[in-house]
């Protein structure tokens, strides 16, 4: 009996190693071999030369034939269900990062899409905005606009016209929201300068829903016209569908 329970804990705990293993080195490897974003992210901060050619200029026109335009301008990086680390295949990216080329606080963040904005009163660096889903009647979407402060969370990059607490504030496609900025959260590790966004659902009630879940999220590609869904693999700099 002794040497049965022996066998299973030395198999239980080699199991448990094994598991370890998986996740902390296996599927790292494994969620970023499904991506081609970080090693263009890498090339946008190393190669500063290089980001004419990586860039995504809209100046904050749409598609043809799409209701949003892009938030910013500049290097369409991380992208829906994106696997790149620090993301993985079981933690996807919830949307879309955009590297804006310009110095901190300087390069706009625009309003994809009409709609009501609100800025919760504990929000520092990020906004969102309630819109009527305008590729499905009836529905309620979220466009949610995040890192708009600087890195030490000192001072926030917002717009004026949207102070902390502000509620259903009125915005129009391509009015300026703020500016990009470094702030990732109190005792999270630096990031480059860049604007989150993501397309957020509704609960039963019509507030958000949880932005950070993928399942509340939604692919961006057909709101802009564009290959935003890493399932693409698309090419930088991503460009309007033809």
């Amino acid at each position: 009996m002794k040497r049965r329970l022996t066998v299973l804990a030395v198999v239980i705990v080699i199991g448990l190693l094994a598991a370890f293993v998986a996740y902390r080195w296996l599927l790292p490897r494994y969620s970023d071999s499904r991506s081609n974003s970080n090693q263009v992210i890498e090339r946008w901060f190393t190669d500063v030369t290089s980001r004419s050619t990586l860039t995504t200029a809209m100046n904050r026109t749409t598609c043809s034939g799409v209701p949003f335009s892009l938030p910013s301008d500049g290097l369409i990086g991380l992208l829906w269900r994106d696997s790149a680390p620090p993301y993985t295949i079981l933690n996807p990216h919830t949307g879309i990062d955009v590297f804006g080329d310009g110095a901190v606080g300087n390069v706009p963040v625009y309003a994809a899409y009409d709609g009501l904005l609100s800025r919760r009163s504990d929000w520092l660096s990020s906004v969102i905005i309630k819109h009527d889903d305008p590729l499905q009647a009836g529905r309620t979407i979220w466009t949610y606009y995040t890192h708009m402060a600087t890195q030490d969370g000192s001072h926030a990059f917002i717009a004026s016209a949207f102070p902390a607490g502000t509620s259903d504030l009125p915005v129009k496609r391509g009015d300026l929201l703020g500016y990009q900025g470094e702030y990732a959260g109190v005792g999270r590790p630096p990031i480059g300068m860049h604007v989150h966004m993501s397309i957020v659902t509704s609960e039963d009630d019509g507030t958000f829903k949880n932005e950070a879940i993928i399942g509340n999220t939604l692919d961006p590609s057909p709101y802009f016209g564009m290959q935003l869904n890493i399932a693409d693999l698309p090419a930088r700099p991503i460009q309007c569908k033809s």
